[in-house]
């Protein structure tokens, strides 16, 4: 039994239902006796708490997530890509939300296909140069939280964005939404992950950046530029654009 959780619950519970009948009949005290109800009380507790400890630690999380970071950022390099990524909703990408990046510097985005194959590199235009690697992302992963696709305004993607920071990964306080024209402007309190500089952020944008493009993107159904990417008095940041 490995779950700390559950050990502590156990050995409260013990020592708590053996000691108060001692305390209450052989020592006459009741405040000793209160203790050791007190113990039995936590252990339970204790015990519960448990089961709502996630099977993978967070540590464990943050590994797993840095290696495939640093795996496609390893890719990228190599193929010498510094394009910024265009994340794509499902209908999109053979019904899987993913992000494409571009391999032709004066590549145009007016040239996206309504669908793209499934495949690592893809074709997207009609040009036989408009080629992109596809690659699966943080916030591709995240959009699985969520129970339904938000709708197109501010409020319904800010909701999602915050139930996934807020409520399911617990990595920021709040979100703030606005939209306008061909611009989202996404604010996030208290952010516990910010940007680095590495090329892996600079195509793809960090995690934060990810999951509002990814939301963006399939709430709007259109293609999402990140644009830029900014901590400032406990704020984060982000610009997105709405690409037609």
């Amino acid at each position: 039994m490995k779950n700390p959780y559950k050990i502590l619950g156990i050995i409260l519970s013990i020592a708590g239902a053996v000691l108060a009948p001692v305390f209450y009949f052989f020592f006459l005290s009741t405040p000793l006796t209160a203790v050791a109800l007190s113990s039995v009380i936590l252990g339970l507790a204790s015990f519960f708490l448990s089961n709502t400890r996630p099977n993978i630690s967070p540590e464990a999380c943050q590994i797993l997530l840095k290696t495939g970071m640093e795996n496609t950022a390893a890719l990228l390099e190599e193929i010498g890509i510094r394009n910024k990524a265009i994340y794509l909703p499902a209908g999109m990408r053979n019904g899987y939300p993913q992000a494409i990046v571009p391999i032709r510097d004066d590549y145009n985005i007016g040239n996206i296909k309504d669908k793209l194959s499934g495949r690592l590199i893809v074709r997207y235009g009609p040009d036989a140069n408009d080629m992109a690697i596809a690659v699966t992302t943080p916030g591709s992963i995240n959009l699985e939280m969520l129970e339904n696709i938000p709708g197109p305004t501010a409020y319904e993607i800010e909701s999602a964005i915050s139930y996934i920071l807020t409520g399911v990964l617990d990595i920021a306080n709040g979100v703030k939404v606005n939209i306008t024209d061909s611009r989202i402007n996404v604010e996030i309190r208290n952010a516990k992950m910010g940007y680095e500089e590495i090329w892996y952020y600079y195509c793809l944008g960090s995690p934060l950046a990810s999951i509002a493009a990814a939301v963006s993107s399939e709430a709007l159904q259109k293609p999402i530029r990140i644009l830029e990417e900014q901590e400032q008095a406990g704020k984060y940041r982000i610009v997105l654009e709405v690409l037609s």
